[in-house]
């Protein structure tokens, strides 16, 4: 029998857009990173094209959830662009953003498979980042995997994520928000749906199922000294190697 374990991430960075039902000229963004954009993140990591559904399907099926520690601060961007063979100018755009956030992310399932995951994240094929590509991670995404976990667990846990100049200037709160994707065996009746199911990326024809999802509040997990290890970081460190 397979073990289950949870895969954490810490999502930070200048700027985040997590997507859901943004159409034409008007991108939007959640206030907290959605499953399809978290499992996007580690299938770019570990090679996964955009049209390959068999290998997306078993990323796919980890339960998630997010924690709110930093919720940041929602901006709106124009947006100009021109046609790619015509020249013609393209209609404005509003691209919305979450600044200065910081959110812990996690997935549950099979003990290997997400043990290869975080290896990818340490070697990624593809750069990861937050929900769109012109917003890389400030920190490094990997915070661990814990074996034989379960996500509740794992989610009341992991200390504070609250960058340092945030904790200086609010003091911490009594309970953080989770958004966490119900069990197979747990009741809906109290759940929320979204359409943030990914079922494939093809660029031709993206597809996303509904999902159901509790917020559960938990105590806010102080560190022993009051701060998260921070680890210097460049997100685009490895680009130096190809110039070499």
């Amino acid at each position: 029998m397979s073990r289950t374990s949870v895969l954490v991430l810490r999502l930070a960075g200048p700027l985040q857009s997590w997507g859901a039902s943004s159409r034409f000229t008007r991108r939007t963004t959640e206030s907290a990173p959605t499953k399809s954009g978290v499992i996007g993140l580690l299938a770019a990591a570990a090679g996964i094209e955009r049209g390959d559904d068999t290998r997306l399907a078993p990323l796919a099926a980890l339960r998630f959830a997010v924690r709110m520690d930093q919720p940041g601060t929602r901006i709106r961007d124009f947006h100009t662009a021109h046609h790619a063979v015509t020249g013609a100018s393209m209609p404005l755009s509003e691209r919305f953003y979450l600044a200065d956030a910081v959110f812990v992310a996690a997935v549950e399932g099979d003990h290997a498979l997400l043990t290869g995951l975080r290896d990818a994240l340490h070697s990624p094929v593809y750069p990861p980042y937050l929900g769109r590509r012109s917003c890389p991670p400030s920190e490094p995404v990997d915070l661990g995997l814990h074996e034989n976990a379960r996500l509740e667990d794992v989610m009341a846990s992991v200390p504070w994520q609250a960058s340092p100049w945030y904790r200086r200037r609010h003091q911490a709160p009594q309970t953080l928000t989770v958004l966490r994707e119900t069990a197979a065996d747990e009741p809906t009746a109290a759940s929320d749906v979204l359409r943030d199911q990914p079922v494939s990326f093809d660029a031709a024809h993206r597809r996303h199922a509904l999902r159901t999802v509790l917020t559960d509040p938990v105590p806010t997990p102080i560190a022993s000294n009051g701060t998260s290890p921070q680890k210097a970081h460049d997100p685009f460190a490895a680009l130096d190697a190809l110039e070499n």
